[in-house]
């Protein structure tokens, strides 16, 4: 899978939803996953004001899409979420941008 391939993740309306990202969890299951991703991404990024993680499926992806734009409404401050290769996700803060090359650029 090409990294190209992972930036075409986008949140989609209601109805076609469940038709394009299905997931293997019940709603129940993906309130809690929610949650605990919520927690503990945020205290990542409010610790380094960046974090990685995970994720394999366009479900998993999403998922971490959602969470970032819960913390972004949360804060009040935008939270970028991107892909970092095939199977990755970052989540960063302004400021914590990625510099060329890739290296972390403060500021």
């Amino acid at each position: 899978m090409d990294v190209r391939d992972l930036r075409n993740v986008r949140v989609m309306g209601a109805a076609d939803e469940t038709a394009a990202v299905s997931t293997p969890l019940t709603p129940d299951e993906e309130r809690r996953a929610h949650a605990t991703l919520f927690t503990e991404l945020g205290n990542a990024l409010a610790d380094r004001g960046w974090t990685t993680f995970p994720a394999y499926s366009p479900a998993e992806r999403l998922r971490l899409v959602r969470v970032g734009e819960a913390l972004a409404a949360h804060w009040g401050i935008p939270v970028r979420v991107e892909p970092v290769g095939p199977g990755r996700m970052r989540l960063s803060l302004a400021g914590y941008e990625r510099g060329p090359a890739g290296e972390r650029r403060v500021g």
